[in-house]
C-alpha cells in the first residue's frame, strides 16, 4: 500500500547522529495506565526504534484479538493484528488522517503541538466477525532533544452510539481548547462516481490496473477511462495525487 510506505519515510527517523533522549518508560508506563483505566487497547510506537507495545485488555477479548504476553512488542510501528479488523475504507482514511495530522502539526511550534490529538470513529470487526464503531485517538510526542516526532500512541475503544445509521468520522482536535480543528476533507467523495471511488482505493492500496479489472471483474480498458476521469475531475497529474490532494489540511 503505497500511503503505507509514505508514512514509513515521514514518521521513522533516520539516523541522522542526534538521537532521542526521552525515557520510554515513562511513555510506556502512560500507555499501561490508559489500558488499565479505560479498558483501551493501547499502542505505543516508537519512530526511532521502528518498535511497538501493545498493551492489552478487556476491549482485546471482545474484539477477538488475543495476544500471549502484555504487553507486546512488535518489530514495526504498524499494530497488524489490530489493522486488520479495521473496515477496508476505514483503515485507508486512518492512514490518510495520520499523514495530515503529522504534516499539520509539523507547521506549528514544537510547543505548540501538544496540544492537538486525533479523534475517529472507525468500523472494527469484533469477536464474532461483525463490524462495530470504535473510537480511535491517537497523539503524537515530540523530542525536545532532536525536534522529531519520536511516539505515537493509540488507543482503541468501544464507541458509545453504535447506530449503523453512523457515518465513520476522522477528526484532529485541540483538547486544550475543546475544538475540531480539522474534519474529514476527502472531498473527493462529491465530485467522483461511486465506480471512479473504488477504482481510486485500489490505486491508492498500491493495485495496478489489471487487478483492478479483475477485482472489479471490468476491462482494463474501463478501468483506464475511469482513471482518466479521475485525474480530469480532480486536475491532478496522476491517481496517487488524488490522495495528497485529500491530505492538505482546510
Amino acid at each position: 500500500m503505497e500511503i503505507v510506505e509514505t508514512l514509513n519515510k515521514t514518521l521513522l527517523q533516520k539516523n541522522s547522529g542526534q538521537n532521542c533522549l526521552l525515557d520510554i518508560e515513562v511513555y510506556k508506563a502512560i500507555a499501561f495506565t490508559y489500558s488499565q483505566t479505560e479498558n483501551s487497547i493501547a499502542v505505543l510506537s516508537d519512530m526511532q526504534l521502528n518498535k511497538s507495545w501493545v498493551y492489552s485488555s478487556k476491549t482485546s477479548s471482545e474484539l477477538g484479538i488475543n495476544f500471549h504476553e502484555n504487553p507486546v512488542l512488535i518489530d514495526s510501528i504498524w499494530e497488524e493484528e489490530i489493522l486488520k479488523k479495521i473496515h477496508p475504507d476505514d483503515k485507508l482514511k486512518k492512514y490518510i488522517h495520520e499523514l495530515r495530522f503529522f504534516k499539520l502539526l509539523k507547521s506549528m511550534k514544537i510547543n505548540e503541538r501538544q496540544d492537538f490529538s486525533v479523534l475517529s470513529r472507525i468500523r472494527m470487526k469484533d469477536k464474532d466477525e461483525a463490524y462495530r464503531f470504535i473510537q480511535h485517538r491517537m497523539f503524537y510526542f515530540y523530542s525536545p532533544y532532536n525536534l522529531k516526532l519520536r511516539f505515537a500512541l493509540c488507543l482503541y475503544n468501544f464507541a458509545l452510539d453504535q447506530s449503523p445509521q453512523l457515518p465513520s468520522e476522522f477528526l484532529i482536535i485541540n483538547s486544550t481548547k475543546g475544538e475540531v480543528v480539522v474534519e474529514d476533507k476527502l472531498v473527493y467523495k462529491k465530485i467522483l462516481s461511486p465506480r471512479e471511488l473504488e477504482v481510486l482505493k485500489y490505486v491508492g492500496e498500491g493495485f495496478t490496473s489489471k487487478e483492478i479489472a479483475d477485482s472489479l471483474s471490468i476491462s482494463i480498458n474501463t478501468v483506464n477511462r475511469h482513471r482518466q476521469n479521475i485525474l480530469e475531475k480532480l486536475k491532478v497529474k496522476n491517481s496517487i495525487m488524488a490522495f495528497s490532494e485529500s491530505l492538505q489540511v482546510k
